[in-house]
């Protein structure tokens, strides 16, 4: 069996559009450890391309969103001792487009903590092509309390 990523440990239930185990529909994003980054290959389909060959913006925030996402819950868990991730949002985040996101070939995302708040992280985030870096990213990820709507996502 092969090694399960954070989402399919974690939060198998989830039907978030990005990184849902059980949105059939959805990206599928499977993020995994290493070192003191979280990881993932990703494939496009032609459907998700913004013209021939490159990537649609959409797509690609929604890669990194999700990314970073489980990068902050991941670290939190691992910070505060926990069997389980809390669940987090994002609160904000930001992209920077370098160059256009090849869809002919797998994406590896990368995400990693720069900064940790006691309810929250900050992460930084990229997105590279046969190690060219096409994206990066920068966001907010915040551990939501019991009234939160998401408290119970996973």
């Amino acid at each position: 069996m092969a090694e399960q990523s954070l989402q399919e440990r974690y939060a198998a239930r989830s039907t978030c559009y990005g990184c849902g185990p059980a949105n059939t529909r959805g990206l599928r994003i499977r993020s995994f450890p290493a070192g003191d980054e979280i990881v993932a290959e990703w494939q496009a389909q032609p459907y998700q391309e913004a013209f021939p060959g490159a990537l649609n913006g959409g797509v690609i925030g929604t890669l990194l969103d999700c990314h970073m996402n489980w990068a902050a819950a991941y670290h939190l868990m691992r910070r505060d001792s926990l069997d389980h991730p809390p669940a987090t949002v994002t609160a904000e985040y930001a992209i920077r487009m370098l160059r256009p996101t090849p869809t002919d070939k797998p994406v590896r995302l990368s995400a990693r903590v720069v900064e940790d708040h006691p309810d929250r992280a900050i992460v930084e985030g990229r997105v590279d092509v046969d190690g060219v870096v096409c994206a990066t990213s920068r966001g907010t990820f915040v551990a939501v309390k019991p009234e939160h709507p998401a408290y119970h996502r996973w």
